[in-house]
């Protein structure tokens, strides 16, 4: 399948024609319009250092559905431990700063380049991005961010300092996300963490017709979430 070059007009073409390995697009910008839009079709950008903005819709997708998160016996009395407070909102540049970092320590490239974070920054301004904390004795022990459109929450990174930090962060996430009736939470691409935790992978039409049915997709409004400033008193 072709790559195709972005206009200025906010457009993209149909997520359905990506490459095998889910490449779509290639230019654009990243403007809190064509964001907002992306997500709604079901596209996000990733790409690294030197390169041009890359826009992809893979399939399969790899999701979690909220309430059949696996919470493991231990994972569960860790929570209850009470070893991490859980906030939202309260550090966004930081989380998205720290996902970025732990890569690079790792001698890993990472596609969080100066422009994303700015980017995403724009659009946890507008509302739109959230990011999720954990502390441990006032020290920043993992977080997770993403974009919530609707009653769909479409994670981009997750980093921990402490063990077991973005366990608790994902497992409470899902819980508050059940609770609000939340469709799935969209995890892009799977890992091994996320397999554990009961991420799967559906075909990318069935992905798109729930982002359709849940009132996003080519027609759907970019409707504004508000999340919780304190995620520990929402489960």
């Amino acid at each position: 399948m072709p790559v195709f070059r972005l206009i200025e007009e906010l457009t993209f073409p149909d997520p359905r024609w990506a490459a095998a390995e889910g490449l779509l697009a290639v230019g654009g910008d990243l403007s809190p319009g064509r964001l907002l839009l992306a997500y709604r079709l079901g596209i996000f950008p990733w790409y690294g250092e030197g390169e041009p903005i890359l826009w992809w819709s893979p399939d399969p997708r790899c999701v979690l559905f909220p309430e059949k998160v696996y919470i493991s016996r231990r994972l569960e009395r860790i929570i209850g431990q009470g070893r991490f407070r859980l906030t939202c909102n309260r550090a966004f540049a930081e989380v998205v700063k720290a996902c970025a970092d732990v890569r690079v320590r790792k001698g890993e490239e990472t596609w969080l380049v100066a422009e994303m974070q700015a980017a995403y920054q724009r659009l946890h301004d507008l509302g739109f991005a959230h990011s999720i904390e954990a502390w441990c004795d006032d020290e920043l022990a993992g977080g997770l961010y993403g974009v919530a459109l609707g009653k769909f929450f479409f994670g981009e990174s997750m980093f921990h300092n402490r063990p077991n930090a973005s366990k608790v962060i994902l497992a409470q996430l899902a819980r508050y996300l059940t609770r609000e009736r939340f469709v799935l939470l969209d995890c892009q691409v799977p890992n091994p963490h996320l397999i554990s935790m009961g991420a799967t992978q559906i075909p990318r039409e069935d992905f798109l017709g729930l982002l359709a049915a849940g009132g996003l997709g080519p027609e759907g409004d970019a409707a504004r979430v508000v999340m919780p400033m304190a995620l520990d008193a929402a489960v």
